[in-house]
């Protein structure tokens, strides 16, 4: 295991292209740090760079008491496992595990003695005599997750693994990293730009857009306590509602959203930030905080344009103010489309963020 830390480093391509800004990072000892965001955010870019891969622009990479910013990829005593499998086809899954540690000179013992725990761990034992082209896409990732396992490196570095398998193995496969993870205690950092691969497997979440770091937080900080807009709307499945407008004490605490024609009610309870009072905000609210509502308790009615219906539950798609309201409604909740409905918003769940570009959450 190895402490990683990152101190203001960014990397420019060619032509000025800013991947990543100047960042600082810290990643313990036995952590589990995940990066995601969108497409193109520079996530990537950052786990070359801790790799080697990628040369930094600026600012130093730390892996345990080592500078590493001219030390090889392969002197780094870091293992990766890539979205491609990268197995050599003509190898048996065997000599796939063996391969690093062979050219590593690591005596014959010591490679069966890995190699053995390994494809236990894995469960993939019984597959060691065949080849890739014999294996499903989940076993084929298992090699590969094998294959970082048995060099016992400080660092394992996951680059969005699990996005060539269906939607069943993904889950299986998440199951399999945090299940090693935690046998393991391994320093761990993986990329993603699937939320919920963030949010079940990441004990930090680094969140990213446009080579910034947003916010570095626990899983449910970022839900509950998200610092902007990006971060509120990225995390969480269906996204956060957002309704700009404005705030005011006109006749009880209101709200006026942009396109409405006539404000509404905010619940008992809800205590604007002093600042929401000066001027245009933005109102969020998720999904599962809004509840279907009647009488003085609704905030507003409206009809219901689309209905999922998912088993445990339904998910309702309304048009407020000219924009899409999403509600996660009970699955016993099966209203017919262009019914209308009173939601209500639950006020120790309502965010409130600045109306500007930055979409800061107003404390």
């Amino acid at each position: 295991m190895a402490q990683v830390r990152l101190e203001n480093v960014s990397k420019i391509y060619p032509g000025g292209v800013q991947a990543v800004f100047p960042m600082d990072l810290e990643i313990d000892h036995g952590e589990f740090a995940v990066l995601v965001g969108p497409s193109g955010c520079g996530k990537s870019t950052t786990l070359r760079m801790i790799a080697g891969l990628e040369d930094i622009t600026g600012g130093t990479v730390r892996i345990g008491d080592r500078i590493v910013n001219d030390v090889e990829p392969r002197d780094r005593n870091i293992a990766m496992v890539f979205q491609s499998y990268a197995l050599y086809p003509h190898m048996t899954v065997r000599d796939n595990l063996a391969f690093g540690l062979k050219m590593r000179k690591t005596p014959r013992a010591e490679i069966d003695r890995r190699v053995t725990e390994a494809s236990g761990m894995l469960g993939i034992a019984e597959l060691l005599d065949r080849k890739p082209r014999a294996l499903s896409g989940g076993q084929r990732q298992r090699v590969a997750l094998g294959r970082a396992l048995v060099r016992n490196p400080d660092v394992f570095l996951f680059d969005e693994p699990l996005s060539n398998l269906d939607a069943k193995m993904r889950v299986q496969m998440r199951t399999e990293i945090a299940r090693i993870h935690h046998r393991l205690g391994a320093t761990m950092i993986y990329v993603t730009h699937d939320q919920t691969e963030a949010m079940t497997l990441g004990q930090r979440i680094v969140v990213m857009k446009d080579g910034v770091v947003q916010q570095v937080a626990a899983p449910l900080e970022l839900y509950e306590r998200p610092v902007n807009r990006f971060v509120a709307g990225f995390i969480g499945s269906p996204a956060m509602n957002f309704l700009p407008g404005r705030i005011s004490r006109d006749g009880g605490l209101v709200f006026l959203s942009e396109g409405a024609e006539r404000p509404f009610p905010l619940p008992a309870g809800f205590t604007p930030p002093p600042a929401a009072l000066d001027g245009p905000v933005v109102l969020g609210i998720r999904p599962e905080h809004v509840v279907v509502a009647t009488g003085a308790a609704m905030a507003f009615e409206t009809p219901v344009q689309v209905i999922e219906a998912l088993g445990n539950e339904t998910q309702l798609y309304f048009e407020v103010a000219g924009r899409q309201f999403v509600v996660r409604a009970p699955g016993k909740l099966t209203p017919a489309v262009e019914e209308s409905m009173g939601l209500a918003l639950q006020a120790e769940h309502i965010h409130v963020f600045e109306g500007g570009p930055e979409g800061r959450t107003l404390a």
